[in-house]
C-alpha cells in the first residue's frame, strides 16, 4: 500500500507569513551588520533583537559569527568601513599602515615646541624665569580659548566632533596640570637661565625617555628590545651632551633642573593620555588658564616683576604656538599612537631647537653637540621604524569620542545621534579577538 506524502501528515516546524509583495525579505550586508550591532547597543538578548526584526535566534547567531570571522580576516587592512558596512572577506596579506596623520601631528607638535625653546631663552634677558613660565602658559590658554570659540562659530572640524571632558577625567587632568603646567615650566625656566640654549634643547630629549619609562613601568604600556635600545641611545646622547669633564655643582644645577622638567612632563604626558579622547583644545585651554596664572603669581611672589608690554606680547605669542598649539597637536597624537611612541616622535623637538639656537643666537657647533645629536637621531629612528603585531582581544567597553566607522566601530546609529563622519557620541564596543599591526592607542590598551 502506497503512503501518501502529504503536508498534512508532517509536523509543522515553522510557519512563515509573507506580506507585501509576497517574498521573503532579502537582508543586505549593511542590514545584517546593523542588526548584529544592535545586540550590544540595545542591551537586549539575541532572542529579543531577533524577535524585533522577525528573525530566528539561530539566524542571528549565524550572522554574528560570520561578522566576527570577516572582521578577523580584514583586521590586517587599514581601511575605513562606512556605517553598517559588512567587511569584505577577501584575504589580503598586507600590514596595516601606520597612522601617518597622527605621526605628522606629533612631528609638527615637536617642531613648534623645539623652536619655542631658543625663543624662550632669548626672552630670559628681559623677563624673570618664573614670570616667563606664567606668561607662556597664559599665552597658550588665552590663545587657544580664542581659537576654540572661533572654530566653533565657523563650524570647523577641530571642535565640532570632539567630546568635552567628563567628571571622571578631572582627577587625572588636575594631576596633569600640576605636573606639566606648574612644576615642569618652573624647572625649565630655571634650567634655561643656567644652560646654553642648544644644550638645553637637546637635554629636553629626555622628556621622551621619562615619558616612555613611566608608560612602560607605571602605566603598563608595551615595549620591546628595539624600543629599549632606542631609549638607551637617547640617554647616551643626553649623557654625552651634559658631560663637562670636571663637573661642579654650579655646572650641574642647570641641566639637573631641565631633567627634572622632563620627568614632570613625562608624568604629565601619561596622565594626559588618560583624558586624550576629550577635546584637545579644551584640555589646552583649561591647562593654560590654570597653570599660567599660578606660575605668574609664584614668580611675582618670589620677587619677579612684569616686563613692558612688548615682551609680554612676544611671550604670549611664543606660548600660544610653542605650548598651546603644540600641546593640542600632541594630545591628538596621544590618542592614536600611545604615550611612549608619541613621546619618541616628540623627541625630535630638541634637534630643531638646537638648529634654531645655532642659526639665530650664534651659539657654537661643537663635536660634543654633533655626537649627542647622532646618538639621539639613532634612538628616534629606532622608534619610527617599529612594527608591533600579535593576537589580542578587545574587551567590551562604552565611551564617547570623535571617530569614523572603521573596523573597530561597527555600532548601529540611532536617529538622535549625529550624521556624517567624523562625529562624536556614546557608543559600545563588542568583544573582539584578532591580530594585526597596531599601536597602543586608546583602543589597544591590552596587557602583554
Amino acid at each position: 500500500m502506497d503512503t501518501v506524502d502529504s503536508a498534512i501528515t508532517k509536523p509543522v516546524r515553522r510557519l512563515e507569513v509573507f506580506t507585501g509583495a509576497g517574498r521573503r525579505r532579502r537582508w543586505s550586508d549593511e542590514d545584517k551588520a546593523g542588526v548584529v550591532a544592535e545586540i550590544e547597543t540595545s542591551g537586549d538578548s539575541v532572542s529579543g533583537v531577533a524577535r524585533r526584526h522577525g528573525l530566528s535566534p539561530q539566524q542571528l547567531f549565524g550572522w554574528r559569527r560570520q561578522l566576527r570571522e570577516a572582521q578577523a580576516i580584514v583586521s590586517r587592512d587599514d581601511e575605513r568601513l562606512p556605517i553598517g558596512r559588512w567587511p569584505k572577506t577577501s584575504v589580503r596579506h598586507k600590514c596595516i599602515r601606520m597612522n601617518h596623520r597622527a605621526i605628522l601631528l606629533a612631528l609638527l607638535s615637536a617642531a613648534l615646541f623645539g623652536v619655542s625653546t631658543p625663543a624662550a631663552k632669548a626672552l630670559l634677558g628681559a623677563i624673570d624665569p618664573v614670570v616667563l613660565a606664567g606668561l607662556l602658559y597664559c599665552g597658550a590658554g588665552l590663545g587657544v580659548t580664542v581659537l576654540r570659540r572661533a572654530v566653533r562659530l565657523r563650524g570647523g572640524k577641530l571642535t565640532g566632533f570632539e567630546t568635552p571632558l567628563a567628571p571622571d577625567d578631572l582627577p587625572w587632568f588636575a594631576a596633569a596640570i600640576l605636573a606639566g603646567g606648574v612644576v615642569g615650566p618652573l624647572l625649565l625656566m630655571l634650567g634655561l637661565s643656567r644652560t646654553e640654549a642648544a644644550s638645553a634643547s637637546l637635554l629636553l630629549t629626555l622628556e621622551g625617555v621619562a615619558t616612555a619609562l613611566l608608560a612602560w613601568f607605571a602605566f603598563n604600556e608595551n615595549f620591546d628590545r628595539r624600543i629599549a635600545i632606542g631609549m638607551a641611545c637617547l640617554v647616551a646622547g643626553a649623557a654625552v651632551l651634559s658631560w663637562s669633564g670636571q663637573p661642579s655643582l654650579a655646572e650641574l644645577l642647570g641641566p639637573a633642573a631641565i631633567v627634572g622638567a622632563c620627568i614632570a612632563w613625562g608624568l604629565d604626558n601619561n596622565l594626559t593620555r588618560k583624558v586624550s579622547l576629550a577635546d584637545p583644545l579644551q584640555i589646552v585651554e583649561l591647562k593654560g588658564l590654570v597653570a599660567g596664572p599660578v606660575n605668574l603669581l609664584i614668580g611675582l611672589w618670589a620677587g619677579g616683576s612684569l616686563p613692558s608690554l612688548a615682551p609680554i606680547a612676544l611671550a604670549g605669542a611664543v606660548g600660544f604656538l610653542g605650548y598651546g598649539v603644540s600641546l593640542a597637536l600632541f594630545v591628538h597624537a596621544l590618542r592614536h599612537l600611545g604615550t611612549a611612541r608619541t613621546g619618541a616622535y616628540f623627541s625630535t623637538a630638541p634637534f630643531l631647537g638646537a638648529i634654531t639656537a645655532v642659526l639665530l643666537l650664534g651659539e657654537p657647533i661643537t663635536l660634543q653637540l654633533i655626537a649627542a645629536g647622532l646618538l639621539m637621531a639613532i634612538g628616534v629612528g629606532l622608534h619610527l621604524t617599529e612594527q608591533h603585531e600579535h593576537g589580542h582581544e578587545h574587551s567590551p567597553t562604552t565611551h564617547s569620542h570623535a571617530h569614523v566607522h572603521d573596523k573597530h566601530h561597527l555600532h548601529q546609529h540611532h536617529s538622535s545621534e549625529p550624521p556624517g563622519e567624523p562625529h562624536a557620541h556614546e557608543h559600545s564596543h563588542v568583544r573582539m579577538s584578532h591580530a594585526h599591526p597596531h599601536m597602543p592607542d586608546m583602543h589597544h590598551t591590552h596587557r602583554h
